[in-house]
């Protein structure tokens, strides 16, 4: 039986950990989405960081 709720944990944190990554990112990018600036510098960050962000989505599925 302990090895029983040893071993469940271990998937589900992975699991856990995934879908945590996947919620950070999401309000990462709402955040990003949300930002309003007239400067093009700034407005250029934004949007590469806003494609790391969308790139690192679609390698978690």
């Amino acid at each position: 039986m302990a090895e029983r709720q040893e071993t469940a944990p271990a998937g589900g944190s992975k699991d856990n950990g995934r879908e945590r990554r996947r919620r950070e990112l999401e309000l990462q990018r709402e955040h990003i989405l949300n930002q309003r600036t007239s400067n093009p510098l700034r407005r250029a960050a934004l949007a590469e960081a806003l494609e790391q962000i969308e790139a690192s989505l679609r390698e978690l599925g």
